[in-house]
């Protein structure tokens, strides 16, 4: 980032903080998953907050749940076990999150104050809102304790485009296993934990691949698909191949 280019980020960071009491930083792409944090806060709260992953809740939803959780803060009416219902999100704790965590991702709250030893509190959600993306970050950050983070650090080793991404389902978000896969390019997937088909829009999201290869080791096998072509499996587990009409001696309809 270039000097005029940093200023300009600091300004608008100044000018969010003086208008609105914070300034919310989002950061997506590549295969880290997206995550918000706060600057502002800590010098009236004691803290900044972040939320990483949480691919449940849409962009604009994630500001909502912590435009409340910084007005609960601010009015004193957090519990003491700091516990914060945000209707209709569900319910959040408030986690110490270890430094590590402060050091790789919230670069740009740690540039505006200058100093490494940001205080922050992780957004963490409840089991029905939980999502694979969402790590422990009361636990120091490690390739092993948060695998599915480990690009933040580790070199990117799949024999795909670093930028693959997939399409999949919330279903498979929550941890259930991927039963269809399809490979549509060279950098993009349609891997689902059910009938592609019946999965509603707005239970599809966009993730990068190494999300879910991360979360499931098993499902390396999909990199070795051909564009166009897809598996299946069933509760066993085991991969079939899909079966076009051609390859089945039928007449396609």
């Amino acid at each position: 980032m270039s000097y005029e280019d940093r200023e300009h980020a600091l300004n608008s960071i100044r000018e969010n903080i003086a208008r609105f009491g914070y300034h919310l930083y989002t950061v997506s792409g590549d295969q880290t998953p997206r995550y918000t944090y706060s600057i502002g806060l800590s010098p009236k709260l004691g803290h900044e907050l972040i939320l990483g992953g949480g691919i449940f809740f849409m962009y604009k939803e994630v500001g909502k749940i912590i435009e409340e959780i910084v007005g609960r803060l601010t009015a004193g009416s957090v519990s003491t076990e700091r516990v914060c219902a945000v209707d209709p999100f569900g319910t959040f704790s408030l986690r110490p999150s270890d430094p590590s965590w402060v050091t790789l991702l919230m670069l740009g709250a740690t540039d505006f104050y200058q100093r490494p030893d940001i205080p922050a509190l992780q957004i963490f959600p409840d089991d029905e809102h939980m999502t694979i993306d969402v790590p422990n970050m009361a636990v120091p950050w490690s390739p092993q304790s948060a695998p599915i983070w480990q690009w933040l650090k580790e070199p990117w080793t799949y024999p795909v485009p670093r930028k693959s991404e997939a399409v999949t389902d919330l279903d498979s978000l929550r941890g259930f296993a991927v039963t269809e896969a399809c490979r549509w390019e060279e950098d993009y997937w349609e891997l689902f934990a059910g009938a592609g088909p019946e999965i509603p829009k707005e239970e599809k999201r966009v993730v990068g691949l190494g999300m879910l290869l991360a979360s499931d080791p098993s499902l390396a096998l999909i990199l070795d698909l051909k564009i166009g072509d897809g598996i299946w499996r069933e509760d066993d587990l085991e991969w079939h191949e899909w079966e076009t009409p051609e390859a089945k001696g039928e007449t396609p309809a």
